[in-house]
C-alpha cells in the first residue's frame, strides 16, 4: 500500500514532515497562480506580491490607475482561495459606522427594549478597500484598528473578526483632489505596497480578446479558508539562513538616516523604516520562496521584497524632492551591497 500524498493542512511533526508539507504547498500554490493567471493578464508580479501577502498573513495597498484589474484581482483572490469577499467604496463622506458596523435598538413583542450590533461589511475574510485615501482620517482610524487588532470595538464592547481576516486596499495615484493621505501608522500596518503598472503588448492583446468575445473565463477555487490558515502557519516554520537574517537586518537599517553610513539617505531621506520592516521582510522572503518552490529563502528574495516593503515605510525631505531623487533610486542604493 502506497504512502498518502503529503498535504499541507496538518500540523507537522518532523523536519522530513515540514520539508514534505512545503512541497505539498508549493504545488498547490502553483495551481493557484494558474487559475488566475486565467482571468489576470500580464500582471504576474503583482499576482505574485499580493499572493506573498496573504500567505505572510497581512494586508496590500494596490496603487495604480484606474482600469489595471484591481478590483478584479481582488474578487479572484476571494474565489480562487476560497474566501469571502466584500468591497467597500470609500468616499469623504463614509462613517466609521459604515465600515465596523452599528447597533440598532429593537423593541420585542412584549415591549422590551434591547440593542443589537448589526455586522458591517468589515467582518469579512477579504476586504476590498477601493480608494482608501478618499475616506476621512476618523474613517482610517477605524479600519486601522480592524488592521491591526483583528477586531473592531462598538458601544465600549469588542467583536472579532472572522480568520482569515486580509484588506486589500487600492489607491489611485493621479487624482488626489478630495483625497486624504494616509497616515504614517496606517501605511506601516500594510506588508507591501504594490504598485500596478500597465501590462505588456502581448497581456493586453490576449486580455482584449479573451475579455470581449460571447463567453469570459471565470475563476475557480483551490483552496479554502482553512487550509490558507494552514498555509500561513506552516510559512512561519520555514528555515531562514544567517545570511539572510544579516542581510535583512543590514537593509533595513542602513535605510534610517540616524543609524546608516549611507549618505544619499542621510541627504535625501527624512525617516526610515522601523522593526515592522525587518519582520514584513522575514514573512514575505519565506512565503516568495515557497511560492516559487523552494524550501528556504534567499538573499535574492530580500532584495526582489525591497521595493514593496520598505517604499511606504521610508519618507524623503524636501531636498530629495528638489533634487529629483526618488524612493525607488534610495532603495534600490540600499539593495546594491546585497546583490
Amino acid at each position: 500500500m502506497s504512502a498518502p500524498e503529503p498535504t499541507f493542512a496538518n500540523p507537522p511533526a518532523t523536519t522530513s514532515d515540514i520539508i514534505a508539507k512545503i512541497e505539498a504547498l508549493g504545488q498547490r500554490l502553483s495551481l493557484v497562480r494558474e487559475r488566475i493567471g486565467r482571468v489576470i493578464f500580464g500582471q504576474t508580479e503583482v499576482v505574485d506580491q499580493s499572493l506573498i501577502t496573504l500567505l505572510g498573513g497581512g494586508h496590500a495597498l494596490l496603487i495604480g490607475v484606474p482600469g489595471l484589474a484591481k478590483t478584479k484581482l481582488v474578487e479572484t483572490l476571494g474565489v480562487v482561495l476560497g474566501l469571502e469577499e466584500k468591497r467597500l467604496q470609500c468616499t469623504p463622506d463614509l462613517m466609521p459606522a459604515d465600515i465596523l458596523g452599528s447597533e440598532v435598538l429593537e423593541e420585542s413583542e412584549t415591549g422590551r427594549r434591547s440593542f443589537r450590533f448589526i455586522k458591517g461589511p468589515v467582518f469579512t475574510q477579504l476586504l476590498m478597500a477601493d480608494e482608501i485615501n478618499r475616506a476621512s482620517p476618523r474613517t482610517q482610524s477605524a479600519l486601522l484598528q480592524a488592521m491591526q487588532e483583528r477586531r473592531v470595538s462598538v458601544a465600549g464592547a469588542y467583536h472579532p473578526l472572522p480568520a482569515p481576516f486580509h484588506v486589500l486596499a487600492t489607491q489611485n495615484p493621479l487624482e488626489q483632489e478630495g483625497t486624504y493621505p494616509l497616515p504614517e501608522a496606517q501605511l506601516d500596518r500594510f506588508l507591501l505596497q504594490v504598485d500596478v503598472s500597465y501590462p505588456d503588448l502581448a497581456s493586453e492583446r490576449k486580455m482584449l480578446i479573451a475579455t470581449t468575445g460571447a463567453e469570459e473565463e471565470k475563476p475557480q477555487a483551490v483552496m479554502t479558508a482553512d487550509e490558507l490558515i494552514a498555509a500561513q502557519a506552516l510559512i512561519r516554520r520555514v528555515p531562514v539562513g544567517e545570511s539572510v537574517v544579516e542581510a535583512i537586518l543590514k537593509l533595513v537599517r542602513s535605510g534610517r538616516p540616524d543609524e546608516t553610513d549611507n549618505a544619499e539617505v542621510k541627504k535625501h531621506v527624512a525617516w526610515g523604516p522601523g522593526p515592522r520592516a525587518s519582520q514584513a521582510l522575514m514573512l514575505a522572503t519565506r512565503a516568495r520562496a515557497v511560492l516559487d518552490g523552494r524550501l528556504a529563502p534567499s538573499v535574492d528574495d530580500v532584495v526582489a521584497l525591497a521595493q514593496p516593503i520598505l517604499r511606504h515605510r521610508m519618507a524623503l525631505n524636501f531636498g530629495a524632492r528638489a533634487d529629483g531623487v526618488t524612493m525607488n533610486k534610495v532603495i534600490d542604493g540600499l539593495c546594491a551591497p546585497l546583490a
